[in-house]
């Protein structure tokens, strides 16, 4: 199994990236997810960082707190800095790939829920690269290493109310890795 600590690093950083070429005026910016605007999924992605990091610090999920902070147009860079920082600490540990992790949509070894920081990070990436009209080229290997995962935990006749991810989208034959996990996780790409 890869290392997928290694693989969310690899997300992480292309999502500081993309981050460090948002400027303010961008903030307010639709994403390919309906409820969030730029700034929105920016949010979104430090909180879930954070709610990562608090579950491998040994955290029960159900406890976790949410992140809040007031958050000035320049500074997300440095936010998001932190919240990544945090989750290598928490993850740092090899012992933590195998010990049983609680997580809402089930139980698994510490690397599963790690698994999935890697494909929230890499699609929340392809949101805000496609918001941004994609500035950068994206890694491809974090999404191609998860896409399997998401196939097989997020089936496409699971969608609804259990499964927050909307219909399987086609991606075409050409599509990178990157497009076909956003449109497996319900994603308009073309």
């Amino acid at each position: 199994m890869n290392d997928f600590r290694l693989l969310h690093e690899r997300a992480a950083d292309q999502f500081a990236e993309l981050l460090k070429t948002v400027t303010p005026e961008r903030l307010g910016d639709p994403t390919p997810c309906p409820e969030f605007d730029v700034r929105a999924l920016l949010a979104h992605v430090v909180n879930s960082t954070h709610w990562m990091a608090f579950v491998g610090e040994g955290g029960d999920f159900r406890a976790a707190p949410t992140w809040s902070e007031e958050v000035a147009d320049g500074e997300w860079v440095a936010v998001y800095d932190r919240a990544r920082g945090r989750f290598d600490r928490a993850w740092a540990d090899d012992a933590k790939l195998a010990r049983t992790t609680e997580l809402p949509w089930g139980t698994m070894p510490g690397a599963g829920a790690v698994a999935g920081a890697v494909m929230e990070t890499a699609t929340h990436t392809w949101d805000l690269s496609k918001a941004l009209g994609h500035p950068l080229v994206l890694d491809p290997e974090p999404a191609e290493a998860v896409l399997p995962i998401a196939r097989e935990a997020l089936a496409a006749d699971r969608r609804g109310e259990e499964v927050p991810f909307g219909p399987v989208r086609e991606a075409g034959p050409d599509a990178g890795a990157h497009e076909r996990l956003a449109a497996w996780l319900g994603r308009e790409v073309s």
